[in-house]
């Protein structure tokens, strides 16, 4: 960082700079409440732990799974079970959404455990979630329940290829899974994830689109002042590169074997 970009940093407040403004301007729009989508209505925490904050608030965050979302949401899971959960996002959206399902949420990051508490509490649906840290193939394996429905909701950085294996973990075999990949950590690793599961589940593997700054629902004079790149910033989620998802249903029927 620049000798100025940092004397500004230290003399403008946050909400005066180009980003801190945008952020501002949502979080008083929405006031504090995703604005759409299928979490609607959740209350947020002033900002995210690791990832975009304002398509977040917006409702827009990884909306191409509204679709699986709301199919999920028709299910009637008794378990659902959210790794990478950073501040809560989805396991506090799942949680209001599924107010009979069971909730365990891992996450690593201290700040993300802390923060996905406090997004709990902030919702009324602390008692309906349990947060943990590390998991690994046999935690995932003690956590998904032997009967009910239970989804997985994953997002681990190019760990799935450890974690989802039904070799390791055999009741992910009769699990609903939606998981966020990347190949461009780990190459290959979808083509791996669809073969894997092929025998057991129906793969559907959902690509991520552009975003454009007309997502942002408000102009005003500030945003008309700012370089359109700051709104560009503001709607985009940060992706290194064109990710994608893959939602896995299974099979009825399927045994742990």
């Amino acid at each position: 960082m620049s000798t100025v970009a940092t004397i500004i940093r230290k003399v403008v407040p946050k909400r005066f700079r180009p980003i801190g403004y945008l952020e501002h301007l949502v979080e008083t729009r929405t006031g504090g409440r995703v604005k759409a989508g299928p979490f609607a209505g959740l209350r947020y925490i002033r900002g995210a732990v690791g990832s975009a904050y304002v398509p977040k608030l917006l409702g827009t965050y990884e909306r191409e799974l509204n679709d699986c979302l709301e199919e999920a949401c028709g299910f009637g899971f008794s378990c659902i079970i959210d790794i990478g959960a950073a501040e809560g996002y989805y396991a506090v959206g799942l949680a209001r959404r599924n107010p009979d399902a069971r909730v365990i949420a891992f996450e690593m990051d201290p700040k993300g455990r802390k923060a996905l508490e406090e997004m709990a509490t902030l919702n009324e649906v602390g008692q309906q979630i349990a947060v943990r840290a590390k998991c690994g193939p046999g935690d995932l394996q003690a956590a998904l329940p032997s009967g009910g429905k239970a989804l997985v909701v994953c997002d681990v950085e190019g760990d799935e290829d450890v974690l989802l294996d039904p070799d390791q973990v055999p009741k992910l075999r009769r699990a609903h899974i939606l998981v966020e990949m990347h190949d461009f950590i780990q190459r290959g690793i979808t083509e791996n994830m669809i073969e894997r599961f092929a025998a057991t589940h129906q793969v559907k593997r959902i690509w991520q689109q552009p975003r454009s700054r007309a997502e942002m629902p408000w102009r005003t004079v500030g945003t008309a002042l700012l370089p359109g790149r700051y709104l560009d910033w503001a709607v985009s989620e940060w992706r290194p590169v064109q990710m994608s998802w893959l939602w896995m249903k299974p099979f009825p029927f399927q045994s742990e074997r």
